[in-house]
C-alpha cells in the first residue's frame, strides 16, 4: 500500500499534509464534502507532480465516508496512511460548558468522533492483513487544554482524542501505528490576535515523523 487518505483536505493543512506525502512518492486520495474545492487541490497537486484524486463524502455519512475510502483503496491499490481532520466550520454551534445542550455536544462527537471511529473501521482490516499502517488523527490543542468559549468543540475533540490514544494501545506490536495530532496554534492566518501562528508547511512534517520516525508514539503537540 502507498497511498494516503486526507479527510476534510483543504487548501492550508490538508494540502501541506498531501504535498509533505506526496513529495515521498505516496499517492494522494482527498476527501472531503466539496467536489469543486478538492478539484482545485488536485490539479494544484497534479502540477506538482503528485499522483492524486479526489472521493466527496461527508463524514457525517458514514456509509459514503465508507464508501469513499473503499474507492480510494480500490484505486490507489490500498490505503497506507489514514489521516483525519476535518472542520465543521458554519455547521457548529459553538457553546460554553455552561450554555451547552446535550445536542451541542452531540453534533460535535457524530462530526469529530464517530466519523474517525467510521473512517478507521474501513481501513484497518487491510493494514491488519498486511501488519503495516498509519492512523493520524488531528484535533485543536482545546483537546487537552480546554477553552470555554468552545467548550462544546473540545468535549468532542477529547473524546476522538483519547479513542486516538486508546487506539495506539490496542494496536501495539501489529505493525500499525495510531497517534493523535494536537495543533496549539492558528494555522496560516492568526485566529485571535496575539494567538501565536504557523504556516501548514511548518506542521505537515509532523505527520510524515509519526509515519516514519516516532511510531511508538501516541501523541504529538505542535506548539511554538
Amino acid at each position: 500500500m502507498t497511498s494516503i487518505a486526507i479527510i476534510g483536505a483543504g487548501p492550508q493543512l490538508g494540502l501541506a499534509i498531501a504535498r509533505t506525502f506526496g513529495s515521498q512518492g505516496l499517492d494522494v486520495a482527498l476527501i472531503s464534502r466539496n467536489r469543486e474545492k478538492l478539484d482545485g487541490l488536485i490539479g494544484t497537486l497534479t502540477a506538482e507532480g503528485i499522483t492524486a484524486a479526489a472521493f466527496p463524502a461527508d463524514v457525517l455519512d458514514r456509509d459514503a465516508l465508507s464508501q469513499a475510502l473503499k474507492d480510494a483503496a480500490t484505486q490507489f491499490g490500498g490505503i497506507d496512511v489514514l489521516e483525519y481532520s476535518p472542520l465543521a466550520g458554519l455547521t457548529t454551534t459553538l457553546a460554553t460548558p455552561v450554555e451547552a445542550e446535550p445536542a451541542h455536544v452531540q453534533h460535535e462527537i457524530e462530526f469529530q468522533l464517530y466519523g474517525a471511529m467510521a473512517a478507521t473501521k474501513a481501513v484497518l482490516p487491510a493494514m491488519r492483513e498486511a501488519g503495516a499502517g498509519t492512523l493520524l488523527y488531528t484535533t485543536g490543542a482545546g483537546s487537552i487544554d480546554p477553552v470555554p468559549q468552545v467548550g462544546n468543540v473540545n468535549a468532542a475533540a477529547a473524546a476522538l482524542r483519547n479513542w486516538a490514544i486508546n487506539l495506539h494501545k490496542e494496536l501495539d506490536g501489529t505493525g500499525i501505528q495510531a497517534a493523535h495530532v494536537g495543533i496549539d496554534v492558528s494555522i496560516g492566518t492568526p485566529a485571535v490576535p496575539g494567538f501565536p501562528t504557523a504556516q501548514p508547511e511548518e506542521i505537515s512534517p509532523v505527520y510524515w515523523d509519526l509515519h516514519t520516525t516516532k511510531r511508538d508514539q501516541a501523541e504529538l503537540v505542535f506548539s511554538l
